[in-house]
């Protein structure tokens, strides 16, 4: 924001003023220049910048497939790289249909604010997404949230929902892997408790697509393809590219296409990008050395890095707890100044009191640079 000395419009004091009390309590937000070595992006198999990816634009571009799509998907938006892209995204992550969406906000919010209807009920993981958050600001459903990884809690919500007069169905939203703390769901507790209850699942895969299960098909591998199971799968980390594929039976993908106003008024996404993300797909189909690169990353950053007071998550998202929002920004810019680009992290994005360090993991970097990152926490720790 730009400031000249001159005092803003009468309307926008409040907005002024609240951005003060953001700077006061150390929880204002801006944007960066990328710089330093990667410990912050999502970009888990380093496909953002690959050449998979660039041949896959190259060559879209000299096909003749259009940069834009014009369109919504339901006018003349729709090209033959999104219906390709779909067809190949079903067939590798085993689902019946699957449905690409500009953004996984775009799709994790179309989803609740869509699928759930009127006498039903939505039970989430306390931790859940944003997005999520605000699709079901938007749904028909009322929904209550559950402690962290408690598929007890989950049930003990529904018991009490039937118990009150609840007659439609349940569903459950959770991630499968959490994208702060890097910790996993327990899917099998969770299916069993959404098969005992006709209860739909609803699995954000975001974190877990492309590093974990066979062919990078991510940790609800084994659930795609049943008739309760609905997975979202972001295109924008592991696949390195955008959007997001929301992956279950063909009667979910119907439905969507036909009330998700997230996904009905919205332009269309690039059919170029289509391109890419199904090169995305290809790698992940034909190089499991790059997940196996990650794991053995995976592992060094645990010995290294938990010396110095991370978390060991056995995932690629290893978060480092400050607790005091100045302290964990104040400890983010050394370590940026030191040439390792990880990033603060502050509530509202996580819990208060729990500010940190959220170090990612990707093929940006090797373990040198791991290591070189452990030495100059140590100097804070």
């Amino acid at each position: 924001m730009i400031d000249d000395g001159r005092l803003p419009a009468p309307a926008l004091r409040p907005i002024a003023a609240d951005l003060d009390r953001l700077s006061a309590i150390d929880r204002r937000r801006r944007l960066i220049p990328i710089a330093g070595r990667d410990f912050s992006s999502n970009d888990y198999l380093g496909l953002s910048g690959s050449q998979h990816l660039r041949d896959a634009v190259t060559d879209a571009i000299a096909r003749g497939v259009p940069v834009g799509s014009g369109g919504s998907r339901l006018l003349r938006g729709n090209h033959a790289e999104h219906e390709a892209l779909e067809r190949e995204a079903a067939a590798l992550f085993g689902s019946e249909a699957a449905l690409w969406f500009g953004s996984g906000f775009a799709a994790n919010a179309a989803l609740l604010a869509t699928l759930p209807q009127r006498g039903d009920l939505i039970v989430h993981d306390a931790l859940i997404h944003a997005s999520a958050h605000d699709g079901m600001r938007l749904a028909r459903a009322p929904a209550v949230a559950a402690g962290h990884n408690d598929p007890q809690a989950i049930e003990d919500a529904i018991i009490g929902w039937r118990r009150d007069g609840g007659t439609g169905s349940p569903w459950i939203a959770v991630e499968s892997l959490y994208s702060m703390d890097g910790d996993r769901a327990p899917l099998d507790d969770l299916i069993a408790l959404a098969d005992r209850h006709g209860a739909m699942l609803l699995i954000d895969e975001a974190h877990a697509t492309g590093v974990f299960g066979p062919d990078g098909r991510g940790l609800a591998a084994a659930l795609e393809g049943r008739p309760n199971v609905v997975t979202l799968r972001t295109c924008g980390k592991a696949l390195g590219s955008e959007g997001a594929l929301v992956c279950g039976p063909a009667v979910v993908c119907d439905f969507l296409i036909n009330r998700a106003r997230g996904f009905i008024f919205s332009t269309a996404p690039s059919p170029v990008m289509a391109a890419a993300v199904r090169a995305g797909l290809r790698v992940l189909r034909d190089e499991p050395e790059r997940r196996t690169r990650l794991a053995a990353l995976i592992d060094h950053a645990g010995k290294r890095l938990g010396r110095v007071g991370a978390r060991v998550s056995g995932s690629q998202i290893m978060p480092l707890i400050v607790g005091d929002d100045g302290r964990a920004m104040a400890l983010a810019a050394a370590v940026q100044a030191a040439g390792f680009d990880v990033r603060g992290i502050r509530p509202p994005t996580v819990p208060a009191g729990t500010a940190r360090l959220r170090i990612s993991l990707t093929l940006n970097v090797d373990a040198a640079a791991i290591d070189g990152l452990g030495d100059v926490l140590e100097q804070w720790s």
